[in-house]
């Protein structure tokens, strides 16, 4: 969201006196620019982001404080409201993510579109059993191959899908879930993404290929010590 003229130019004076970054309406100011007056704000996630994210070598984002291992709950419906929003015209009626830390943004999506939500196995359990969908999946953070799973009950013809994740980077993952759908013979709605590393290519390359990607926050540059967001739409 942006505002200029002269109430930016205004805004921009205000902090160029104060000399800091100042929060306004749960959005926080990162960027002033004197000449065009412009004040530019960023969405609650990337805040979050900002303020607790840590990065760790490898160009791995840790976020485990409020979206991970533990769940800032009110961000999280937030989140779920907001993909749920994005997709309202779609008639999806399945939410579709794999194990396990896609769960809870899956969930919230779903719970506020009023559909279930499916989760893929990343290992088979002999509690699945009958025809079950499979494909590989190869995990950038954990570096490994896993044959992700999913019965053939809960994911059908008649299904249109819409897949959930907390992170995109070379998208594996997602690519793994669309042949869940793919073999399924259900319609893809869509994937919605908290945070995607926009830099690694994953989401632009699903693009590239005509499938529908939204994702909440993309990181395009990432080093030791800063991010850079890409400007999005509101």
């Amino acid at each position: 969201m942006r505002f200029s003229g002269y109430f930016g130019l205004k805004m921009c004076e205000l902090l160029k006196q104060f000399n800091l970054t100042r929060f306004c309406n749960n959005n926080i100011i990162i960027k002033c620019s004197k000449t065009f007056g412009e004040v530019v704000f960023i969405r609650e996630l990337e805040q979050r982001i900002l303020k607790e994210g840590q990065i760790l070598p490898g160009e791995v984002l840790k976020v485990g404080s409020f979206l991970n291992q533990q769940i800032d709950t009110k961000l999280l419906k937030n989140i779920g409201d907001e993909i749920a929003r994005l997709y309202r015209d779609d008639n999806v009626t399945k939410v579709l993510t794999i194990e396990s830390s896609g769960i809870a943004i899956a969930y919230a999506a779903a719970l506020s579109m009023g559909i279930p939500v499916v989760f893929a196995k990343k290992h088979r359990t002999s509690n699945l059993s009958g025809n079950i969908l499979t494909s590989k999946v190869f995990s950038y953070t954990h570096h490994e191959t896993y044959d992700i799973a999913v019965s053939s009950d809960y994911i059908t013809e008649n299904d249109n899908v819409l897949i959930v994740d907390d992170f995109l980077a070379n998208g594996n993952a997602l690519t793994g879930l669309i042949k869940i759908v793919e073999k399924a013979n259900a319609k893809l709605a869509g994937c919605a993404i908290a945070i995607e590393k926009g830099f690694q290519g994953g989401g632009d390359a699903l693009r590239a290929k005509g499938i529908r990607v939204e994702s909440l926050a993309i990181i395009d540059k990432m080093t030791d010590d800063s991010l850079e967001f890409r400007s999005q739409e509101t």
